[in-house]
């Protein structure tokens, strides 16, 4: 952008010096790195940092340890299900083998009654 002050090219050439010397002056005023200042923040700053990594580090331990938990829990759960399923399959055996045990009485049973029955009616 042009000033319309600046007229010439020794006005811009003196603006643009006179504008790098303030940005030099700024830069210079700034604190050095062993500003008493600057090392203060620095130390502020990684005890920040420290304070954050072992925060995160005790999280990360607190999420493994909760996933330990979990898969200990859902194996317990798993296993107890493989249990109850083994006691209904054990159950449902039983009961297979009463009925079958019970069956040939049963026909033995109903062949007798009907034999009775054919026999009342012949009596008739």
């Amino acid at each position: 952008m042009k000033n319309p002050n600046d007229r010439h090219f020794t006005d811009r050439q003196a603006n643009s010096a006179n504008a790098k010397k303030a940005l030099l002056e700024r830069f210079k005023k700034r604190p050095g790195p062993d500003d008493p200042v600057m090392v203060q923040r620095r130390a502020e700053r990684e005890a920040i940092a420290a304070a954050r990594a072992e925060r995160d580090a005790k999280k990360e331990a607190e999420r493994l340890e909760a996933e330990r938990l979990a898969a200990i829990e859902q194996a317990a759960r798993e296993e107890a299900e493989r249990l109850a399923e083994i006691e209904r399959e054990a159950q449902r055996k039983a009961e297979q083998a009463k009925r079958d045990a019970e069956r040939p009485r049963r026909v033995l049973l109903e062949a007798v009654q009907y034999m009775e029955m054919r026999v009342a009616g012949k009596r008739r």
